[in-house]
């Protein structure tokens, strides 16, 4: 059995079931899902954001992650191939003794690599998709970005601004970096089409001027987005999971992707297994 810990917003889950899937694959386990956190304190501004796609849904019981000091001893009793392991994440990059485990795990961490699912390529994509259709607004903004050489431009504010935490742990990117980006990508891209996904458009509409036809995206759920930038033919993202898996969902096999070199406030965080080796860091 592996069990995975949801925890974050809906990329972060994206990463942390991928992993979860993948492990479960490996070792012909089931696959459950910790979602108790979202009904604790600790995170009660995010809620579980999975069931929009297409995965199995198999929920981890409280008596199966609850531990104390009783069900800790007991556990030791078990045969090690029956105990529960609870695995950590150490550091930020990629760790491939993760993908060595056997046995009954549970994974408690962010698991922010391609690495750690890059085998499973095909299955998490087939996964990462909507159960139900886009709501009209949205399939009518699809067809603008498939009939355009589309350019997915996501900036992330609202929390990175307003929660302290995120604000001190990631910060937002600057106005530079997206210059410098559509820069870099108009050089390449003839006739480009921007589209500009973010919670906080008035900004974008103030601040990001851009000499090429643009559409700002408006009312729209956050994971239909998410699905819009996946089909746009390249993508401009920001410093969150969000559009990493916007850019990464896209399936065009030519496709630009730039992405920041600055991902943390924390230069010491290391995010070498972060950005696939074929984006831009810029």
């Amino acid at each position: 059995m592996i069990i995975v810990k949801l925890i974050g917003g809906l990329g972060n889950q994206m990463f942390q079931y991928a992993l979860g899937k993948h492990l479960s694959k490996k070792n012909n386990a089931d696959l459950k899902l910790d979602i108790f956190n979202f009904y604790s304190t600790e995170d009660t501004f995010r809620e579980y954001s999975l069931n929009v796609f297409n995965i199995k849904e198999n929920f981890a019981l409280k008596k199966e992650i609850k531990k104390n000091k009783i069900s800790n001893f007991l556990e030791k009793l078990k045969p090690i191939r029956l105990r529960l392991v609870i695995t950590k994440e150490q550091h930020s990059h990629f760790d491939s003794k993760i993908l060595k485990l056997i046995g009954n795990i549970y994974l408690d961490g962010y698991w922010q690599s391609e690495k750690y699912f890059k085998n499973i390529e095909n299955s998490i994509r087939k996964e990462f998709t909507l159960k139900n259709d886009l709501q009209l607004k949205a399939k009518k903004l699809l067809r603008k970005i498939k009939n355009t050489e589309s350019i997915s431009i996501h900036i992330r504010r609202n929390d990175y601004i307003s929660h302290k935490p995120a604000n001190q742990y990631h910060g937002v990117c600057h106005l530079s970096y997206y210059k410098k980006a559509i820069n870099v990508i108009i050089k390449k891209i003839d006739d480009p089409h921007f589209f500009v996904f973010s919670d906080d458009i008035d900004w974008c509409k103030k601040n990001l001027k851009i000499k090429f036809p643009t559409i700002f995206v408006e009312g729209n759920k956050d994971y239909e987005d998410l699905i819009l930038m996946s089909k746009c033919k390249h993508n401009i993202i920001a410093n969150s999971t969000f559009s990493w898996w916007g850019a990464w969902l896209n399936n065009n096999p030519n496709k630009i992707v730039i992405a920041p070199k600055k991902w943390f406030r924390k230069k010491s965080i290391n995010t070498k297994d972060l950005i696939p080796k074929t984006w831009i860091k810029i």
